[in-house]
């Protein structure tokens, strides 16, 4: 990876130190009691066996995230509705990752202060997310913390982070095992830059190419930098969820978040990826490309690129796939495939080969 992403403030390298400092101290804890948990190392979300003999073939999954530095673009706009819908889809779009049906929401905000409007137009975008994701919020915490955050600009600094909960049968887990050189990948389309890489975005179209966020640049036909960057990530639950419900075999499934591509390395293990008919990129990544001058090997890796998720499938039952979940998002398509190739991620443009641990970044 190039500099780029460590010059705007996220050392990629740095995270996976400390990722693996406190892991280090999280795995020793002693609860008294066997483990419950199902090992999935890296994977997008922790499932844990429920104890007792009432359920024995359910799983509990869990993940949570937050929205990351798209919250500091909602702040400058002043346009809080949407952001809501990104904390629900970073979190149930890692949930179904291992097979799992999202049941609920839990939803934390932090506030430099606690004004209404603002929070109204928070829980508006939680729950637009949440009845697309099909699930419920039934619970959360507003925390003031004035000496904490200051808001771009004060007093509208806020974080925004969600717990997601579900339920997956244990002999049903989709962690990529199953997974083959010569599986097709189907990419589902993102809309945008979604939650992820959004500080190196900011620095390359506000600081590098000088843009306002009320600017129209021809590029984005009409649309404004802040239109574009606010874009609501893609909520997949419902095309991935009828997809496993079908006759159509699973062996892998992946959200493309942080880290770009290098999320499919979260899934399988001892093949590669070669992508030979990328989606089609949205125009804000080639503003972000030309005014960062940032080579498409680190574009690759730092964003989605189009494609907000991933679904590996036998080769045979592609066409099937691909018009299943073409139906819910309409351009998915037949991406690439599975290679041998250990630990290689191909597109058009660049040969990307990932150090042990590095498709990890944040995920523990």
């Amino acid at each position: 990876m190039s500099d780029a992403y460590a010059a705007a403030g996220v050392d990629t390298h740095q995270a996976d130190q400390g990722v693996a400092a406190i892991v280090s101290v999280l795995k020793t804890i002693e609860t008294g009691r066997g483990s419950l948990s199902v090992p999935l190392p890296g994977h997008y979300a922790s499932v844990m066996r429920l104890p007792g003999p009432l359920a024995p073939n359910v799983g509990i999954a869990l993940a949570t995230d937050s929205v990351g530095s798209k919250v500091i673009v909602a702040e400058q706009t002043g346009r809080f509705d949407t952001i809501g819908i990104d904390c629900v889809a970073m979190n149930v779009n890692d949930l179904i990752c291992v097979g799992a049906t999202p049941l609920a929401l839990l939803d934390y905000i932090a506030v430099e202060r606690a004004e209404p409007a603002m929070l109204e137009a928070i829980g508006r975008g939680l729950a637009a997310g949440a009845a697309d994701a099909g699930v419920e919020i039934p619970g959360g915490e507003v925390c003031q913390v004035p000496e904490v955050l200051r808001g771009h600009p004060s007093p509208y600094g806020f974080d925004l982070v969600g717990s997601a909960f579900g339920v997956v049968e244990l002999d049903r887990i989709i962690d990529g095992s199953g997974v083959r050189p010569g599986d097709a990948m189907i990419g589902l389309p993102a809309s945008g830059i979604h939650s992820n890489g959004m500080t190196l975005a900011r620095r390359a179209l506000l600081d590098d190419g000088q843009l306002s966020l009320e600017q129209t640049p021809d590029l984005l036909a009409g649309r404004s930098v802040a239109d574009a960057l606010l874009e609501p990530t893609v909520i997949y639950v419902r095309a991935i969820l009828a997809l496993l419900a079908s006759e159509i075999e699973v062996r892998g499934l992946a959200h493309i978040t942080g880290g770009g591509l290098m999320n499919l390395r979260r899934i399988g293990s001892g093949v590669g990826y070669r992508i030979t008919a990328p989606l089609p990129s949205p125009p804000v990544f080639e503003l972000i490309a030309a005014f960062g001058e940032i080579p498409a090997a680190e574009m690759w890796e730092v964003f989605n690129m189009g494609c907000g998720f991933v679904a590996m499938v036998p080769a045979e039952q592609a066409a099937e796939a691909v018009a299943l979940l073409a139906g819910f998002h309409p351009g998915s398509a037949v991406i690439g495939e599975i290679t041998a190739e250990a630990g290689v991620i191909e597109v058009p443009d660049a040969r990307i080969r990932a150090d042990a641990g590095s498709e990890r970044l944040t995920a523990y």
